[in-house]
């Protein structure tokens, strides 16, 4: 088996024309400027981009193909140099059953099927060139498709406050909207790790996901999960998701929740962090934002025994760590080729051979998950300090 590193959860910004596909995406988020850094310097063997079901995204695809830039692999995927890419879409729910919008993720593994979901997708949303589109049918309808269709089913970002499964503090379980044996994974979010929702009996059922979300090149793969496969295809990838002939999630690796930007409990009105708290202190206003770990509290089992799964790594992503800018990792990169050979293979001695021996420490620290944060919540990330954890 091979490990193989994999971010599956990737915007498009823009296509190659300049059109908008994720409106908050960044413009440099194209499709080729994604396969270049996933694979030269992110050093990403597998990603998973969600709207390619874009017309004009695939429009490029197929360009890719006939220029031979890129193959499709008999076992699913298409290849570009050292990176598979997964297709796949982000799709938004809201039927009768739902109590708020919830995101979903579709994964298929040929162009031909991408194509052919896209095109019945375009029936049911507003805008099929754009991301995140509100699909009208019912979340098990949704689902039914994707399975017609050969695909892989997620629940995205399961306890954002905005637009998750379980984020609005009503939904209780999944079966109020989905049907549970049409759900391949669960995809846990920024502000959550494999240890927070070990008590919530309903998910023990599935394999978990931790992705990037990322909305620009710099953001890819600030969380990823290691895959135990044989090689990087879209079957391959399905095995690990089933725990098949010895194909598994090898390891999650994410940011400490703690630096989720919805991680803690705050006021609507002025972003004061609350933790158990019905009132602000600062304003005195009574509306909340629910943290997900307030959530994730409220949805536990006390009785419910942890299951056994992967380990969940708290690692920092480079750019996150003070002191070492884009020149520094630029120089560090020229070095060491990808962010994942830095991340994962090279020595705290190999390190100090390219920046001075603090920063080394800082990178070894972060990649051990042993940096001090200021917790998020609200929507503003947490940050890293030199010293102990702070609340604030």
């Amino acid at each position: 088996m091979k490990a193989i590193y994999a971010d599956l959860h990737i915007h498009i910004g823009r296509t190659a024309s300049g059109k908008p596909v994720k409106i908050t995406g960044s413009k440099t988020l194209t499709l080729q400027n994604i396969l270049e850094i996933a694979s030269n310097r992110k050093g990403l063997d597998m990603i998973g981009i969600i709207d390619c079901h874009s017309p004009e995204v695939l429009l490029e695809i197929e360009a890719f193909i006939q220029r031979g830039d890129m193959i499709e692999l008999a076992d699913g995927g298409l290849r570009f140099q050292n990176t598979t890419l997964i297709m796949g879409s982000e799709m938004e729910v809201y039927d009768q059953y739902c109590h708020g919008p919830i995101h979903v993720l579709a994964y298929f593994p040929t162009v031909e099927k991408m194509k052919s979901f896209s095109q019945w997708m375009d029936k049911h949303v507003k805008n099929s060139t754009l991301s995140s589109q509100r699909i009208y049918v019912e979340g098990r309808a949704l689902q039914k498709q994707v399975y017609e269709h050969e695909g892989l089913f997620v629940p995205a970002h399961v306890f954002t406050p905005f637009k998750s499964l379980y984020g609005k503090g009503v939904q209780r379980s999944l079966t109020e909207v989905f049907d549970p044996t049409y759900i391949d994974a669960i995809e846990l979010g920024l502000s959550s790790d494999t240890y927070m929702v070990s008590k919530i009996k309903e998910l023990q059922a599935y394999p978990f996901l931790t992705n990037s979300d990322a909305h620009s090149l710099e953001k890819m793969a600030r969380e990823y999960q290691k895959l135990q496969l044989k090689e990087a295809n879209f079957e391959e990838l399905k095995k690990a998701l089933r725990q098949e002939e010895g194909r598994a999630i090898g390891a999650n690796y994410g940011l400490n929740p703690l630096l989720g930007k919805y991680y803690q409990t705050v006021c609507a009105k002025c972003g004061e962090q609350l933790a158990g708290i019905d009132k602000c202190p600062q304003c005195g206003n009574e509306t909340m934002i629910t943290g997900v770990s307030t959530r994730i509290e409220q949805l536990s089992d006390p009785y419910v025994d942890a299951i056994s799964r992967p380990p969940y790594i708290h690692q920092v992503p480079l750019d996150f760590i003070p002191g070492l800018g884009p020149k520094t990792l630029d120089r560090l990169l020229q070095a060491f080729s990808t962010e994942m050979a830095i991340l994962h293979d090279i020595t705290k001695a190999q390190l100090e051979e390219v920046v001075p021996e603090k920063l080394a420490s800082l990178i070894e620290r972060a990649r051990k998950g042993e940096l001090s944060i200021v917790h998020g919540g609200g929507g503003k990330y947490g940050k890293i300090i030199d010293g102990h954890t702070t609340h604030s």
